[in-house]
């Protein structure tokens, strides 16, 4: 009788329900706020702008429906400066993410004087961009840059020094490398991460199996980092596409609109020619190509975790 009696009372008593904890939503407020003021409202105006005829000068601002987009896809520079982008993007991509990797693989050994190593090699990404150009300015100069030096001894048929950033050829592979050269640090520091975390178990089984160390990375250390070099492609994918700072220092776009990628081509459109609402189309059509390579980067990772699962 009494077991039955406390048997009733614990099902009458009322459930405690555990309270919601408001602490983690409160953390990342300040975040969603900045998100939202900062990123989220610039673009909602800017897709609005390229609805409009925003110009100075002209008058008051009208709707126009879709002809700036008409005006866009006949519009030769915009495909220039397209074609310039997406070159600039993949070269950086390659040589970013490769020197990234192989550095990765150098800082991973283990030698004396490996710190002080690792210490130089993240140098270039910890300099601003200002400074970065200003040094390859005094390295690419005409008249007594190091580079003509090597030029000279390298090709001694030269008759005069390259114009090296002002040379219609040689800009474009030159405004990669310096990118490159700024952006490999970080990416070998993600991927010497990575390395660091698969497993040494896994080098031991290989090696008593009497693999060498380049099937050992063939089929140990490269599919352990695919995800991660994956990871990188995108970021580096993004980083190119809004690179501003060191093609605008270093080239302006020139000579002959060889280096103009899309973000120079919307500063150019907005802020020389004054037509901001054709600046916010370019830029529109600039975001939709970076979500598109986005969203295909993140198809072809899920496909890679869906192959490794099964």
């Amino acid at each position: 009788m009494a077991v039955q009696v406390g048997l009733k009372a614990q099902v009458a008593a009322p459930v405690s329900r555990p309270k919601r904890d408001y602490l983690p939503y409160l953390l990342a407020l300040p975040i969603v706020i900045y998100e939202g003021v900062f990123i989220l409202i610039p673009i909602i105006q800017q897709v609005g702008s390229s609805f409009t005829s925003d110009v100075i000068g002209i008058g008051t601002v009208k709707f126009v429906g879709l002809a700036n987009y008409n005006r866009m896809l006949h519009d030769a520079k915009f495909f220039n400066s397209l074609k310039v982008t997406l070159t600039f993007m993949i070269a950086t991509v390659i040589f970013a993410v490769g020197a990234g990797l192989i550095s990765a693989l150098i800082m991973n050994r283990n030698f004396r004087g490996r710190s002080i190593v690792r210490t130089v090699i993240t140098l270039p990404w910890a300099f601003p961009d200002l400074p970065t150009v200003l040094i390859f300015y005094w390295i690419l100069n005409p008249n007594f840059g190091v580079m003509n030096v090597f030029a000279r001894a390298l090709m001694p048929w030269l008759t005069q020094n390259p114009k090296w950033l002002l040379d219609i050829n040689l800009a474009m592979p030159l405004v990669v490398a310096i990118a490159s050269w700024k952006a490999f640090p970080f990416y070998g520091l993600v991927t010497l991460a990575a390395m660091q975390s698969i497993p040494h178990e896994l080098y031991e089984a290989a090696k008593v199996d009497g693999a060498n160390p380049r099937q050992s990375f063939r089929y140990i250390t490269l599919p352990s980092l695919l995800p991660t070099l994956m990871l990188l492609g995108v970021l580096a994918c993004i980083f190119a596409f809004r690179q501003f700072v060191l093609i605008f220092l270093a080239t302006g776009g020139g000579p002959g609109r060889v280096t103009e990628t899309l973000v120079i081509s919307v500063y150019k459109t907005a802020f020389n020619s004054f037509d901001f609402s054709y600046g916010a189309t370019i830029g529109v059509a600039g975001f939709v190509v970076v979500f598109a390579i986005t969203l295909l980067f993140a198809y072809l990772q899920r496909r890679q975790a869906a192959e490794a699962a099964t």
